[in-house]
């Protein structure tokens, strides 16, 4: 069902739109972290390194795809705000036929190169026979990653982030009860944590299909919506590219890091995997933020009302700023006790805690730019949200956690906090991107 963001109370839309994302997204990544702490139950750190190392591969790629679904989930939103229903139909049926495309081609690419990507993020000698097993299978299952971000994506476009939380929730209870049964009970290690993952996201999508049939959405969609549209996809792939290459920049900013963390030896490689983790939990508030500003703008902007995605914005400012002010304090106080959930190694835990109190103050600073990558994508103007992302990491990011390394060994607190300051450039560019465009023209 469509809802419609152009009236009434937009602090309340924000809440009533940011809440369901951030629950969907706490329940995905929830079963990520699920199969780390699982494989560590049963496992030692060559399965952890391998599991953690594998899951930021399939992040990377989860987050291009879902980068390059913004593109139709802002002109979906546009679409609604501005109440032209063909437009609407052809968005979404250009959106299935363009992604089923793209999900297949990924799918064949990636199995031919899992070697070298295994081998080029400098994995550990002892965790690359079972990093190799995880990746081949969860490569195998990206038509179902795919389609699952893909329909979500819809759903959100047209205001309804409710629906994807009910088909993420089946796909949690039965990726944790598939982790221990696979990884515990059958003891199959990395590989359990790749079937759990595929299985459940194919449940998942077989949930969301049905759903699509049975709900009532406000939308008919024809034989000739699926007609590829030269002009509908070249507006979704223009919103899209930018956002994609900037997520995708971003995850490969942080496969450099761990390549830098790998090198330094297996506890540094465990330690950095499982901060990750963690690290991706409370990112769901930011994250929730920059989705729900894109798709509520977006409706604004395409009922011309710039007023209230301004002050869309302004809310979604204010939550991200006032959490992870919060975050950060606590942890400077709990990381010890974050790490000894996920290992019993002494100096996993020590070396997790130094490199967690650094990188959770990205939990500030990454909250802003996101915001304003949401509101720069509710206009179509996402090329600035990659241009600050790139800059962000070309010069501070990268080389930050490189010099890091270098110049202090016994800790890994500088290494964390280098990604901190590369989002803290970014913000300021944010800023003045924003203070320097007419976003009403």
């Amino acid at each position: 069902m469509k809802k419609d963001f152009t009236s009434g109370n937009i602090l309340k839309g924000l809440f009533t739109f940011s809440l369901p994302y951030m629950l969907s997204c706490f329940l995905q990544t929830f079963y990520g972290m699920a199969d780390l702490y699982v494989t560590g139950q049963y496992n030692g750190s060559e399965a952890i390194s391998a599991v953690s190392i594998g899951s930021q591969v399939m992040h990377m790629i989860t987050v291009i795809i879902v980068g390059l679904a913004m593109g139709s989930t802002v002109l979906i939103g546009q679409c609604v705000g501005a109440g032209e229903k063909k437009r609407l139909s052809r968005a979404i049926g250009n959106t299935v036929i363009l992604f089923m495309g793209i999900s297949f081609i990924l799918t064949a690419g990636l199995l031919l190169c899992t070697d070298s990507i295994i081998s080029v993020i400098e994995t550990p000698p002892e965790a690359f026979s079972q990093a190799h097993v995880y990746l081949t299978i969860c490569f195998a299952g990206i038509p179902f990653i795919t389609a699952y971000n893909i329909i979500s994506c819809i759903f959100r476009g047209l205001g309804d982030s409710r629906t994807p939380l009910y088909f993420v929730f089946v796909s949690c209870i039965l990726n944790v009860s598939l982790d221990f049964y696979l990884i515990g009970y059958l003891g199959m290690g990395a590989a359990g944590a790749a079937f759990a993952t595929v299985i459940s996201q194919a449940v998942s999508v077989i949930i969301a299909i049905i759903a699509i049939f049975i709900k009532k959405m406000g939308i008919s969609l024809h034989r000739n919506d699926f007609i590829p549209h030269g002009q509908t996809m070249g507006k979704m792939i223009k919103i899209g590219i930018p956002i994609s290459c900037q997520d995708g920049f971003v995850q490969v900013s942080f496969l450099f890091i761990t390549m830098i963390a790998n090198s330094r030896g297996l506890a540094v490689s465990a330690s950095v995997g499982i901060v990750e983790k963690i690290i991706s939990f409370l990112f769901l508030v930011p994250s929730s933020m920059l989705s729900s500003i894109s798709s509520i703008a977006a409706q604004n902007v395409g009922a011309g009302k710039h007023d209230r995605a301004r002050l869309t914005l302004k809310y979604g400012l204010t939550v991200v700023i006032l959490f992870g002010l919060t975050i950060s304090v606590a942890v400077q106080f709990a990381a010890p006790s974050a790490l000894a959930l996920f290992s019993d190694d002494p100096e996993v835990i020590k070396l997790g805690a130094q490199y967690f109190r650094g990188y959770v103050f990205d939990c500030i600073m990454a909250g802003i730019h996101f915001c304003f990558s949401g509101f720069f994508c509710a206009y179509g103007k996402s090329f600035l949200s990659f241009i600050q992302n790139a800059v962000s990491i070309v010069l501070v990011r990268v080389p930050g956690a490189w010099l890091a390394s270098i110049l202090f060994p016994a800790t890994l607190f500088p290494m964390g906090l280098a990604t901190a300051l590369g989002s803290l450039l970014s913000a300021v560019i944010c800023v003045i991107f924003y203070v320097k465009t007419d976003w009403e023209k």
